[in-house]
């Protein structure tokens, strides 16, 4: 094999994911192949909109209120919040996407993030696709693998100091061929997201990486509704689950905690001889229980950092002090 051909994972997966016919390029692009919260549609922007509305009610509702997605994909969600939300709040999409045809006037879409805002910032499966490098234990001690275009690897050279650092205080590989996401740049990616935050409450959703548990790393692929090897050639979404105890946070909880505080029950209807009512209201519990299943996305993990304002789902959940 060429040995041009061949990149840290980290490169690999910026190329894959957002270079010129990256994935992320690509219109409505995760819609095609994975399901997320936002295609549950309703019931996941009424319980945004109920979370949103704790926050803009403690800051006193003020006049200028903004909601920023990153990572909007299709603008789902934001569409949902347009019909939901006060007509007062501006709503950002953040997307390398082109903006969807179908999205409202009212939102505005662009391809990075405002530089101030009060508000709230979302970023639901968006720290996940922020490119790692993978390394794995060797006798020489942890090195980058490197990967193919077709989805071969190999090991290359040594990690950095930096890395090494961030690495033996947040995922220390302990045998010889135990891998790890090297999640540094999520950690700058996310302090960055939030220091646009001038005061509101920033939010990021994501599956959480355990180390004890994963000791083969989490880096994988999704392609037409399917779990898949991960080729970084374009064709597919590339992921690996993001370390939360690196992050800066306020608190942390599961989905489905979070979703119970804004009043997501996934309850049973009882019939009441109406059918078109009844089949509505079961379609409406069938989206709520998606939403909470804990081996499903209510096992998404729900990070909270609160800037000048309490935490809106402060009644559950693990509360923590900043990163040192």
């Amino acid at each position: 094999m060429d040995n041009a051909e061949w990149r840290t994972w980290r490169e690999a997966m910026a190329t894959a994911l957002y270079g010129p016919n990256g994935f992320y390029r690509s219109a409505g692009a995760p819609a095609r192949h994975f399901r997320t919260a936002a295609h549950t549609g309703h019931v996941w922007a009424t319980a945004i909109d109920a979370l949103v509305r704790r926050v803009h009610d403690d800051l006193g509702r003020p006049d200028e209120f903004t909601v920023v997605e990153v990572g909007a994909g299709h603008g789902e969600l934001l569409a949902g919040l347009a019909g939901l939300g006060s007509s007062r709040w501006n709503l950002v999409g953040v997307d390398v996407a082109p903006r969807p045809d179908h999205l409202p006037s009212t939102i505005e879409w662009r391809p990075g993030l405002p530089g101030s805002f009060v508000g709230v910032l979302l970023a639901v499966e968006w720290l996940d696709v922020v490119p790692v490098d993978v390394v794995e234990l060797t006798d020489d001690g942890p090195r980058l693998v490197e990967v193919h275009t077709d989805g071969a690897e190999r090991i290359g050279a040594a990690v950095s100091d930096r890395d090494r650092a961030w690495l033996d205080r947040w995922w220390p590989v302990a045998e010889v061929g135990d891998r790890a996401e090297v999640g540094r740049p999520r950690d700058e990616a996310w302090g960055d997201a939030v220091s646009r935050l001038q005061t509101g409450v920033a939010v990021a959703v994501d599956y959480a990486a355990v180390p004890a548990r994963d000791v083969a790393g989490t880096l994988t692929g999704y392609k037409d509704g399917r779990q898949v090897m991960p080729v970084p050639d374009g064709s597919m979404d590339i992921t690996a689950h993001v370390l939360f105890e690196s992050l800066t946070a306020t608190a942390v909880l599961t989905q489905r905690d979070a979703l119970r505080e804004l009043g997501v029950s996934g309850a049973r209807p009882a019939y009441d001889g109406e059918t078109a009512d009844y089949l509505s209201a079961l379609s409406h519990a069938g989206d709520e229980a998606e939403l909470l299943d804990p081996g499903g996305l209510g096992g998404f993990g729900w990070l909270v950092q609160s800037k000048g304002t309490r935490n809106p789902l402060a009644t559950t959940g693990t509360v923590r002090g900043s990163r040192p």
